[in-house]
């Protein structure tokens, strides 16, 4: 959620930083802004709404010329989006671009009342950006180190001081930030993706470091002035990569990269036709020694962990508890230094997944990071890490992403049920050659677009609807009922089939969708027991289940039928229909499929 931008060399500041917020766009965002050194002055433009309202006004009013500044897309926490409460914000000494949450600002803004400021807008920001103007004596950096021993809470900073016409300061707690090396050029952002156009080369800002940049070199210093020597990185990912590709919309590309992406993240950590995480040091002495196995993680990343819990537990016989972070970091939980924490996050800085992180490795356990962005406050937190290969994964709606943690779960099931002695090593290499099996039968469900089309057409009037299934399908209609919601905006719920009679039988009226997954052949029969309870009362049923399962061609209003493989494995193959059904229906919906309402890509306040 929210981006930050930020450049100083010798190109079109505005120019570039307007390019490079429309590659951050995909976090989700309210309103938009940018400040730009024009001669003497900063010159502040922003607008509620999209980037497009941004560029609109600056026809209007004229553009900034300069060749530094900051810009910002604004997820609107502490007031409403507004053009006011849009970033930057600041006054004509100091201006600056925050993602974050400031815990304290009440007693900030309090404080500075006294001293005889005056606030315009609602937001938390506006608290920082006085407090610094208040300490600023000349010296940015004491001012900054000032502000940053009295502000509570997580957030990074790109902060502009008029004195300094060609400098940008940054710094960050908690929530991420780059800064990038060009040559005689410097930027700062929230993701490397917003820069790749100019440099592949950046810096990861750690926690209360202080960057200090221009056209000239970067610097960087800690909280007493010191200066601190970094190590230069080098993005993995290209432009191509973060770029459409002639799809019509990123969410459409991410689906179709699926294949790859699988093979890129499971190929490497199979050995001798076996899963092997040594590399993260896990080794099979450490998986025989946990007493129980937590998985932690939000949105698409808990459904994983889901999926996770259903398949170790079947094959590796160790409990396992899978928790919303939010819930988990609140509960305290019975963690013990005997078991391990799993943590599971796209971006590798989800604030609640961070903080339950935090949480476990106090209370003594080990934890797996199971991340897709290289160098994220996750994976540097963790005791070992797990990268995805699924690349940048731009539209909100998590796809991609979601397919290699489930690759990522269904590996790790493997190794533990091996070491734990439950299954045979000639089983173990029978699931993997499986599972690596899995993108070719993937393309096979790629090629049938016109069935997920056509359930699609059957969705795009309704109110509301129902997924149900069983088992591990129970799991695939909660990612599915989760897709369709977020980019539709049709109220859609997920039910343990074997639940409805026990009150949401009621909910079914005549017309009403029920979209029933049926792939786990030794429930199969339960399961159409389930399905013509719903049709028998009016439901418009759509039924996933394997090629040629279905016989009977009445107890669905369309039959989907999937690539066959052995049950556990089927969620790798069911997620993908799910997630066409719920593009389809968003784009016969008219709805912005890519950046849909309301939602960021990444969560990095509470």
């Amino acid at each position: 959620m929210c981006g930050i931008v930020g450049y100083s060399g010798f190109g079109d500041c505005t120019e570039i930083l307007l390019e490079a917020l429309s590659k951050l766009e995909y976090r989700g965002y309210d309103s938009a802004g940018i400040a730009v050194f024009e001669r003497e002055k900063i010159k502040v433009v922003k607008a509620k709404g999209r980037l497009s309202d941004l560029e609109n006004k600056i026809k209007e009013e004229g553009k900034p010329v300069g060749v530094c500044g900051i810009g910002h897309t604004r997820w609107a926490t502490h007031g409403e989006p507004s053009d006011v409460n849009s970033h930057p914000i600041g006054n004509e000494r100091v201006s600056i671009v925050h993602n974050g949450i400031i815990e304290n600002y009440k007693q900030i803004k309090d404080f500075l009342i006294s001293k005889g400021y005056g606030f315009e807008s609602e937001t938390d920001t506006e608290t920082v950006a006085k407090l610094l103007d208040y300490y600023y004596d000349g010296d940015p950096l004491a001012a900054i180190i000032k502000m940053m021993s009295e502000v509570e809470g997580a957030y990074a900073l790109g902060i502009v001081f008029r004195d300094y016409k060609d400098t940008i300061f940054a710094v960050r707690k908690e929530s991420p930030l780059i800064v990038g090396k060009g040559e005689n050029e410097s930027f700062i952002a929230s993701d490397v993706t917003a820069i790749l156009k100019h440099t592949r080369n950046y810096y990861l800002l750690e926690q209360n470091e202080i960057a200090v940049l221009d056209k000239n070199g970067i610097k960087f210093y800690d909280i007493h002035k010191a200066p601190i020597q970094k190590e230069l990185q080098t993005a993995t990912w290209d432009m191509e990569s973060a770029q459409k590709g002639g799809y019509e919309h990123f969410m459409l590309k991410e689906i179709h990269e699926q294949p790859t992406a699988i093979k890129n993240t499971v190929s490497p950590r199979v050995k001798n036709g076996l899963p092997s995480f040594e590399e993260c040091g896990l080794d099979k002495e450490m998986l025989n020694s946990f007493r129980q196995i937590y998985i932690v993680g939000c949105g698409s990343a808990m459904h994983a962990g889901i999926v996770g819990k259903y398949v170790i537990e079947n094959l590796a016989r160790v409990p396992v508890i899978v928790d919303i972070a939010s819930e988990f970091r609140y509960r305290n939980p019975l963690v013990t230094k005997d078991d391990l924490v799993v943590i599971i996050s796209q971006s590798g800085e989800t604030a609640d997944t961070l903080a339950a992180l935090k949480l476990s490795k106090s209370m003594g356990a080990k934890t797996l990071a199971i991340v897709n962005v290289v160098g994220s406050s996750i994976a540097r937190e963790a005791d070992m890490v797990v990268y995805t290969h699924a690349g940048p994964e731009i539209s909100v709606c998590s796809t991609k992403a979601y397919a290699v943690q489930l690759a990522v779960m269904y590996l790790f099931a493997f190794e533990v049920a091996l070491a734990k002695n439950a299954i045979s090593e000639e089983e173990c290499k029978r699931l993997t050659d499986m599972l690596m099996n899995v993108p070719a039968q993937i393309e096979t469900c790629l090629e049938r677009k016109e069935n997920y089309q056509f359930a699609a057409s059957k969705l795009i009037n309704a109110d509301s609807l129902l997924f149900i299934g069983r088992g591990l399908d129970y799991a695939m209609s909660m990612e599915g009922s989760l897709k369709l919601k977020e980019i539709s905006y049709i109220h859609s719920e997920a039910y343990a089939a074997g639940e409805l009679k026990h009150g949401t039988i009621s909910l079914i009226c005549s017309g009403m969708p029920v979209i029933a997954v049926a792939t786990q052949r030794g429930l199969y029969e339960k399961m159409t027991s389930n399905i013509k309870e719903v049709k028998a009362r009016g439901a418009m049923v759509t039924l996933l289940c394997h090629d040629g399962m279905c016989e009977d061609k009445d107890i669905a209003d369309c039959v989907i039928g999937l690539p066959s493989i052995d049950d556990l494995l089927m969620p790798m193959i069911t997620v993908v229909p799910l997630q066409l059904i719920a593009y389809y229906t968003a784009v016969l919906r008219g709805c912005d499929v890519d950046k849909p309402r309301n939602l960021a890509k990444s969560v990095t306040v509470e």
